[in-house]
């Protein structure tokens, strides 16, 4: 096989002993996990290893300005959908009517790079066609998950969700291992979506999170009001509210970071950023973060012992449940975002400005999530050889 260029000015000859090629195939559905597959990848190359990434949508355009050297693109597996702030199912399914057919194009896709790029082994963050194309070339495969159990804020549809737990806890028994990258219990941030079949037990990993921070690197300061609640077009009216707050608030600055077009006029006290190169920069000078529940900037978030607001979507199945979590450790104020008016986003501001985040630090260091995928890839390895 032809030589790749390493990111580190390394000419190392892919599958060669000792240095395993790493395909990774990344959900483009909010840029939490691009944001962790990009930390793993980045760990497993300065171990040695030759990492492929494949993804989509903003999550492509994400790791292209990050300027990875071997990326590729995959279709969409679903497409999520909103109406006025909020995820819409209805919408949801009808966006996504063609499933089984981007499936199918997703498992032909994977397919392809497996046969060109030839891996030892393929890691897939919450896209399912790849792991059924890496286990019919006999490729070992880890998938990496926050989440197999689902319910809302807002209630209704149980039996839909439930049954989807059931389906997605069986399409699981197929990887090799199934990574969480979260705490270990009691201390998981996703607990409320990970339901762990007692039979299966050992299939499944807490690793710890996937981020790489650094408290000399990152000096934490309270100047700001930090706001991103993802790139959702059907996002924007949640930003408007922060406008408001800022238009009447002198004393608060409101930095906000979101890649979509239609926010706000940027002001003295409210600046609005699309891509910068290195998020956790301004998350580190925040007073508050203002967030949407996502795992990955939940862990970021209590990294700095940042309070957060969660601006929590009733019908989203995942981020309502983190948000219990948080505000369970006594780290962050939820309100729900169909309830989220300008007066109830400030005096939740107020709230999360009086709490103190509890130092999780010894578990950041116990559980070095990028450390322990990697002993899972080399531990996968040496048992399918």
């Amino acid at each position: 096989m032809a030589e790749i260029s390493h990111p580190y000015d390394l000419q190392i000859p892919a599958g060669k002993s000792g240095y395993p090629v790493i395909l990774f195939f990344i959900c483009g559905e909010g840029l939490g996990h691009t944001s962790r597959c990009l930390k793993a990848a980045q760990y497993c190359e300065a171990q040695g290893a030759v990492c492929h990434l494949a993804a989509y949508g903003q999550s492509h355009i994400f790791l292209t300005k990050a300027g990875w050297p071997r990326l590729h693109t995959t279709p969409r597996e679903v497409t999520l959908a909103g109406n006025m702030g909020l995820f819409c199912i209805r919408k949801t399914l009808w966006n996504s009517k063609g499933v089984p057919r981007d499936l199918a194009r997703s498992y032909r896709q994977a397919r392809d790079l497996i046969a060109q790029i030839q891996p030892d082994i393929v890691i897939a963050d919450t896209m399912y066609a790849p792991v059924e194309a890496a286990r019919r070339d006999d490729v070992p495969v880890l998938f990496i998950t926050n989440q197999n159990s689902f319910s809302t804020l807002a209630g209704g549809g149980e039996n839909g969700w439930a049954a989807l737990g059931r389906l997605i806890s069986w399409y699981l028994t197929l990887p090799d291992q199934v990574i969480i990258p979260d705490f270990a219990p009691p201390a998981t941030v996703s607990r409320y979506n990970i339901e762990i079949p007692p039979e299966r037990e050992s299939q499944y990993r807490f690793i710890g999170p996937l981020i790489d921070i650094s408290r000399e690197q990152y000096p934490c300061a309270e100047k700001t009001i930090f706001a991103s609640f993802g790139g959702e077009p059907f996002k924007i009216p949640l930003y408007r509210h922060l406008a408001e707050i800022a238009g009447r608030r002198s004393d608060l600055a409101f930095e906000v970071f979101a890649q979509v077009p239609g926010l706000p006029d940027a002001t003295e006290n409210f600046r609005t950023h699309g891509y910068v190169p290195d998020l956790l920069a301004h998350l580190c000078c925040a007073e508050v973060a203002i967030l949407h529940g996502g795992l990955t900037t939940l862990h970021e978030a209590l990294f700095f012992q940042k309070p957060v607001v969660m601006v929590i979507d009733p019908h989203h199945p995942e981020q309502g449940n983190n948000a219990r979590a948080i505000t369970e450790m006594g780290a962050g104020v939820m309100i729900r975002g169909d309830e989220a008016d300008t007066d109830r986003l400030e005096a939740a501001i107020e709230e999360a400005r009086r709490l103190a985040v509890p130092d999780l630090s010894a578990h950041y260091t116990r559980e070095n999530g990028r450390m322990h995928l990697w002993k899972e890839i080399q531990e996968t390895l040496r048992y399918t050889q």
